[in-house]
């Protein structure tokens, strides 16, 4: 004997249809956080990143002015200078020089070498390197050309080591000495900003006289 056949009823037709639409709604909210929170992670992965290369850049940059022939015997390699910007208003920076120039530098002829290098943090610019070498001819008149490393660095900030506290503390501007000279620090504090984001990058200063080989 075969079984009774009987067909959906409409409301059981109209309840399969809800739940199928509950689900489909719940894989599509799904779909769309999982792309939300991806993306962000890509922003936090590609910030650290940016973060990393640009302290790296600059950690390099300092080291090569630390080694021959940019470091001579009895020099400071890397000191205080005063600096003439394009915005015209002298102040002291650190100031560092690279015998064979930077790939970030854009030459309007052909490079230069002994390229004097110094860098700050401009509030709305980020992180700017102004560079010139001693061999064009306005060298000691003519302010520095610019170019922005970064335009997510938003602080600068230096590091002192008290050899009597043995401490160390963290400074918003040059820590100046008895005289009232400013002090070279031993290491460089970057901050980075993107959106919420915060990082911050330390760089240790070569000391004068550390790359050079001991005869």
């Amino acid at each position: 004997m075969n079984p009774t056949r009987r067909a959906f009823t409409l409301l059981e037709m109209l309840l399969a249809l809800a739940l199928v639409a509950l689900l489909l709604m719940a894989m599509n909210t799904f779909i769309f956080s999982m792309g939300e929170l991806w993306g962000q992670r890509t922003d936090l992965r590609l910030f650290d990143q940016h973060v990393r290369a640009v302290t790296r850049f600059l950690d390099n940059e300092l080291r090569a002015s630390a080694l021959p022939p940019a470091a001579r015997a009895g020099s400071t390699p890397i000191a205080l200078q005063e600096i003439r910007p394009q915005n015209g208003l002298m102040e002291k920076m650190l100031t560092f020089e690279l015998p064979a120039g930077s790939r970030l530098f854009n030459w309007p002829e052909r490079p230069l070498p002994e390229v004097v290098c110094s860098f700050q943090v401009r509030p709305g610019e980020g992180l700017v390197i102004l560079w010139h070498s001693r061999l064009e001819k306005n060298f000691e008149t003519d302010p520095p050309r610019e170019t922005v490393v970064t335009p997510l660095a938003t602080a600068l900030a230096y590091d002192y080591y008290d050899t009597d506290s043995r401490r160390w503390s963290t400074e918003t501007i040059l820590k100046p000495d008895p005289q009232g000279q400013p002090l070279t620090p031993q290491r460089l504090r970057l901050k980075f900003t993107y959106g919420k984001l915060t990082r911050e990058s330390v760089i240790t200063l070569p000391a004068p006289g550390e790359a050079l080989p001991v005869f």
